[in-house]
């Protein structure tokens, strides 16, 4: 049995999915506060993720010993820069996403798919996954209709998409894992899962 440091209703449905043993504990964390102090502190997109799983994963830590705890995150960077391009964060209504949308289309971005097991108050173990996204050239009239269609589930998404429903209309090319796209580097967890006897190898 893990402890998912999230609420998440994709990364709850990808570990039910693998038939990974969990029970999930909201971590408590004021995810805008940590990631504005991080920021300040020149992390780049890659760090950042890193960083606010392990908050996550250290907070729930604390709260059940002996458990081990998964914390993930996840951060977009726009350009080809991957860690140092603009930093995207989720949209704060529909008109900011409209903006985004507007800012993605038709150039690459990258997704920083972070997650950190902790166990007793401190990290046991850490992936940072890169997917490499090309959006397609969108035009306004896609990005309303695509806004009307689906925003009560994307505004709580990075980068206004979820690729597991109509959001992958928007791609012409993924380079990674969908499972990273999702929230969680999925497989690399599932390896770590199987050292720790927490499933059958």
């Amino acid at each position: 049995m893990i402890v998912l440091a999230s609420q998440s209703a994709s990364r709850r449905a990808m570990l039910e999915a693998a038939q990974v043993p969990f029970e999930a504990l909201s971590p408590q964390v004021d995810e805008e506060a940590a990631k504005e102090a991080l920021r300040a502190d020149g992390l780049d997109a890659r760090a950042l993720a890193d960083a606010l799983a392990e908050l996550k994963a250290l907070r729930v830590s604390r709260r059940a010993p002996g458990a081990l705890v998964l914390g993930c995150d996840q951060t977009l960077s726009i350009g080809e820069s991957e860690a140092r391009g603009e930093m995207i964060d989720k949209a704060v209504d529909r008109e900011d996403a409209r903006r985004i949308l507007r800012l993605l289309s038709g150039r690459v971005h990258h997704l920083h798919s972070a997650a950190v097991i902790a166990l007793n108050g401190g990290p046991i173990w850490r992936h940072v996954e890169r997917v490499r996204m090309t959006v397609r050239p969108l035009s306004d009239s896609f990005i309303d209709a695509y806004l009307e269609a689906d925003w009560e589930q994307l505004r709580w998404c990075v980068g206004c998409y979820r690729i597991e429903g109509p959001g992958a209309q928007l791609f012409s090319r993924v380079e990674g894992s969908q499972f990273a796209i999702q929230g969680l580097p999925l497989l690399p967890l599932l390896d770590f899962l199987r050292v720790r006897g927490v499933l059958a190898a």
